[in-house]
């Protein structure tokens, strides 16, 4: 059987006219005269062997032939439309960010919708683990520690600083025993910095309280289970202040007694001399930004 051999100006001209119904608009839509569309149709019809268009005085309209290529040649448009958009749109931008499991759940996660909104095309990918990302071998393009500020090879800015306070139900909070050695306590046991931890012995030293009277309690390694405990009522947590804002806000815990202590800082960490895509310096500029 003989292929057709058509004109693609052709069939954009057909097409048009028969989406529009008027050669002058398909004119219009293609920035060539009335007469080029009237010349181009006619060429295709030649091709063919069948008319196309039944031609009216200020308008035309299809043939049974006419209305089989249209249906075609408008699908095949459409799917060739979508191919070139996808070929040309901005490819997406990955940024990986590495955080400490109580980080990415109770500060970073409650804020990604807002992220997204604000940066469609970046991925944010985040890695949640109390093991540092190697940032010199590119195991992440960002990460946020908590301490000092001076790790090798990694340039830090500081993202804000910590408070931790006793915190607890409103329930237990309610029969409190005015003595801190009669409270339940629960304890989070540091992954790192342990010989400087904010712990309740720090707090003790603090509150001007025996340390003695503070060693009692459940034991936690995990800061997302002692902050569930707290508000479960099983005890009095030191938890950080900045990471338990909603369950203060909603009042699930309440600061059970002063002081706060004021600790180290959480910092935005990325490579030393590390050239940033404009994807990781827009992640870092949000973040500087949630964190105030």
């Amino acid at each position: 059987m003989r292929k057709p051999n058509c004109s693609l100006d052709a069939l954009y001209a057909f097409e048009a006219a028969a989406r529009t119904g008027s050669f002058k608009s398909a004119a219009a839509e293609l920035n060539v005269t009335a007469t080029a569309i009237s010349h181009r149709i006619r060429l295709l019809e030649t091709q063919l062997g069948k008319p196309l268009f039944v031609r009216k005085v200020r308008a035309v309209s299809l043939t049974a032939e006419g209305r089989i290529l249209f249906d075609a040649a408008a699908q095949g448009f459409a799917v060739i439309m979508t191919a070139l958009e996808r070929i040309c749109e901005p490819a997406r931008q990955i940024v990986s960010i590495s955080v400490t499991p109580e980080f990415a759940g109770k500060w970073l996660v409650p804020k990604l919708a807002a992220f997204q909104t604000a940066f469609p095309d970046i991925d944010l990918h985040i890695h949640a683990s109390y093991e540092p990302a190697d940032l010199k071998s590119g195991a992440a393009d960002l990460a946020v520690r908590y301490g000092n500020g001076h790790y090798p090879d990694v340039q830090s800015t500081p993202l804000f600083q910590e408070c931790f306070a006793p915190v607890a139900s409103p329930a237990l909070l309610a029969g409190l025993p005015k003595e801190v050695r009669d409270w339940s306590l629960i304890h989070l046991d540091w992954h790192r910095d342990t010989e400087d931890a904010a712990d309740w012995n720090k707090w003790a030293d603090a509150a001007g309280v025996p340390q003695a009277d503070v060693q009692s309690g459940i034991r936690y390694s995990d800061g997302s289970h002692a902050i569930q405990a707290a508000v479960a009522g099983q005890g009095v947590a030191l938890l950080s202040v900045k990471l338990v804002r909603e369950e203060l806000d909603l009042q699930l815990l309440s600061v059970a007694a002063e002081p706060c202590l004021h600790d180290k800082f959480y910092w935005l960490c990325e490579p030393w001399r590390h050239a940033d895509t404009p994807a990781v310096q827009q992640v870092k500029v949000w973040l500087l930004a949630q964190a105030g």
